[in-house]
Formats: structure tokens, sequence, C-alpha cells
């Protein structure tokens, strides 16, 4: 399969924890949730205790201020899961095909390696493999900090294909569910059931690689085959520390080298349970009122207008103001709106907090997280979701998206850590 360089999407072999682990303590969830909300991670804490756990690979974006103490305890936790037996090799130059069941229904997911050489994430750059969502650049090192010396690797990467036919995931998952399941087991922290499945036959693996490039419309210069949906600074990291690993390589090293790939999961984007929700603003430092002025005098010179009466269209947008004494919702009209709600509301916010440093935004997933979070000197910016099929025309059309446009369903409803790669 590794002949087969066209898709950048590979089998990979697969650690998970050993037979006999409480899986329910292990997979925990995507490290860069509830950054506002440190009271989700101490119950974590409380219920995973002294049990092996990827918690301990991982580090929680709440806790980035920590992270001189962390990163070596995380370096030293996967040596000892690995030499220990608590993470061994599952699955063998094969995917890992997932079912995941929330409240927004069952998700099918596959497992596999992504070539870094496929994908970029600057700006203006179009391989098959695109970020969706600008990136942090200042979000990278901490995150880099954890992977250039990780002997394993656990995603929390969703990636998204657009298979209208349901041609490529969906019969690997029927072929899977005949052979070897893996695990079958509840999340913790309300995030649903998860059951797993190796999938390592030859015919199979050829034929979904086929399915991949039956994708790719003949004739586009510049084709898109998969657009990153979750993860995106993760999977940046990873790029960053490939492309730093490989100027010390050969060019018959770099072939080979584990580092030059990141474990994935892929996703139809036409799964009838995958929910596109907003990501919401929290504006904390400023009240709703002073935010209110604020935003009328950006529009001026923005070029926009701000009505608190109309109906979000093709020409206007609607977003909510959320302070402690209620919701104002305003109608956003004029040419100088981003072609997106959030993108105008990002300027907007890049704006203030470039002029007041003691301003700082965080992003939420939820509205009642959002309203719970407001108050007399934190207000909220409600924002609308962004339809599903918008993702790859826009993408295609303008590169990546304002960071943060949407979530893959809510918070609770994101990827759990649990396979894992080696990279050494």
């Amino acid at each position: 399969m590794e002949k087969r360089p066209e898709t950048g999407f590979y089998p990979a072999d697969i650690l998970l924890p050993a037979k006999d682990s409480d899986l329910e303590r292990f997979a925990v969830i995507a490290c860069d949730q509830f950054t506002s909300q440190p009271e989700y991670w101490e119950k974590l804490e409380g219920f995973v205790g002294d049990a092996k756990s990827a918690l301990r690979l991982i580090l929680p974006e709440y806790r980035l201020s920590q992270s001189e103490k962390a990163v070596p305890e995380i370096h030293a936790a996967m040596e000892e899961y690995v030499s220990s037996g608590a993470l061994s090799p599952r699955v063998q130059s094969g995917f890992v095909i997932t079912k995941r069941t929330t409240k927004s229904g069952t998700r099918t997911g596959i497992i596999g390696k992504i070539d870094l050489e496929k994908y970029e994430y600057r700006k203006g750059a179009k391989p098959l493999i695109r970020a969706t969502e600008g990136t942090i650049e200042e979000r990278i090192p901490p995150r880099m900090a954890v992977r250039r010396g990780a002997k394993i690797e656990s995603p929390h990467i969703l990636i998204l294909i657009d298979d209208a036919g349901r041609t490529v995931i969906e019969p690997a998952a029927e072929k899977a569910q005949a052979g070897e399941k893996l695990y079958d087991f509840e999340l913790n922290m309300g995030g649903g059931h998860i059951a797993g499945w190796a999938l390592t036959d030859a015919a199979e693996l050829e034929r979904i690689q086929g399915a991949l490039l039956a994708l790719i419309n003949e004739g586009d210069e510049n084709p898109l085959l998969f657009a990153v949906g979750d993860g995106n600074h993760s999977l940046a990291t990873a790029k960053a520390c490939w492309e730093e690993a490989k100027k010390e390589l050969s060019e018959s090293e770099r072939l080979t080298d584990k580092r030059r790939y990141a474990l994935a999961e892929i996703e139809n984007i036409h799964d009838d349970a995958l929910i596109f929700e907003p990501i919401h603003r929290i504006v904390k430092g400023i009240g709703a009122y002073d935010m209110l002025d604020k935003l009328h005098d950006y529009a001026q010179k923005a070029g926009f207008t701000i009505s608190m009466s109309g109906k979000a269209s093709n020409t206007s947008q609607k977003i909510t103001i959320i302070g402690e004494n209620g919701d104002v919702t305003l109608y956003l009209t004029g040419s100088g709106l981003a072609p997106l709600a959030v993108g105008t509301i990002q300027a907007f916010l890049d704006d203030l907090t470039n002029e007041n440093d003691k301003l700082t935004v965080d992003y939420i997933h939820g509205e009642d997280a959002l309203r719970r979070m407001a108050g007399e000197t934190a207000t909220g910016i409600l924002l609308p979701a962004m339809g599903k099929s918008e993702l790859f025309p826009a993408v295609i059309k303008g590169g990546s998206l304002p960071r943060k446009t949407f979530s893959m369903g809510e918070s609770t409803e994101k990827r759990y850590y649990l396979e894992c790669r080696a990279l050494r």
C-alpha cells in the first residue's frame, strides 16, 4: 500500500490498550475542549484516578501554562505504557473502523495514517489534504514540544471526505463488522458509546484506495480530497514537526520515517449523524454595552451597518450579543462583511484585542455553556451554524475558513483518544 501515494491516506500499525484495560477510564476527550471549564477536567481527573489513561498522554489546553512541567511527564508516561504493554500492537497494516453513537446518531469513521507530504496548512496552498480554518501560529509551539519527544501519537483529528454516493467508508464498515471487534464500551463524561473493528483484508484495503481516488474529479488542477474537520492545529503541529525533522534525513530515510505520517480518522460529510455546530465567542474583560459600542465603531470603519430588525440572508448576517441583562439580536448588512458571520465577527475581535490587550477571547461549544459564562465583564457572541454543503466549495474557492468556524458536533461529541501509533 505504501507504493500508492496518490490518496495520502493509508493503513497503519495501530496500538490499542491491552485487552484487560479499563477502556472507560483510558479514553478521554480531545485536548482542545472545555478550555474555559477546568471543572470538566478536574472531574475527569477524579474519575480516572490511578488507572492507565490517555489523560496522561496529552496536554489539555487549559493547562498550556504548565507545559514546562507537563511535557516530560507525558513523554515518561508514553515510554512506560509501551514498555509495560499497557499499549500494544493490535492492528498490523490495517485500518480501524469506528462507530460512535451520541445524541446526534451513529457516525462511522476509518482510522489510518495521513501522509504529511500531501497536507499543508499555510494559506494559499492547495494540496490533496487541506486545513479548513486559519492556523494560529502561536498555538503550535507548545504542541510541538509534546510531539518532538513523543514515542507515540494518539489523534483527535477528524478529516472529511465529500462522498455523496457513500462509496468509501460505508462499505468498509459493513465488511469490517464481519471480522474482529476491538472494543465496545461507553465513553466517560457523557461522550456516548463507541465500538471499533480491525480491517486488514488486502482486497478491501485496495478497494478503499480506489474509491478514494474516484472522488477526485478528472481535470481538477488542484483537487481537494480531504478537508480537516477537527484537530486543525494538531495536524498542523505534526506537519511542522515533520518539516523540522526531515531536514536531518536523507531522501531514502524520508520515505520510511514514521514521523512523516499522522494518525487520523476520516468521516463522510454526508453521514446523517454528522452535525455542524457553530463555535461561539466569549470576550472576557468587557461588558455587553461597551462591546456594542465597539462593534458599532468597527462597523463604520469596516463598511457595514447594524440593525436590530431584519433576517439572516445571502446579504445579511445575524448574531446575538449576550450579557448579564439579556440578549440583543443584531443584523449586519453591507459590502464590508466577510462571506460568513463568523468571519465578520472574528475580524472585529482581532481588531478589538489588538486595540486592548487586556481583553481575551475564548471559543465556546454550545449555547448553554456560553450563557453560563456571560456576565457583567464577559460578553458572549452567539453565532449561526454553517451548512455542511458549504464546506468543500468554500475551501476550494477561498482556502481556509476563519478559525473556529464550525464544530463537528457539540463538545461531548468530539473524538476521544484511544488508538495510538508509534512515532519511533
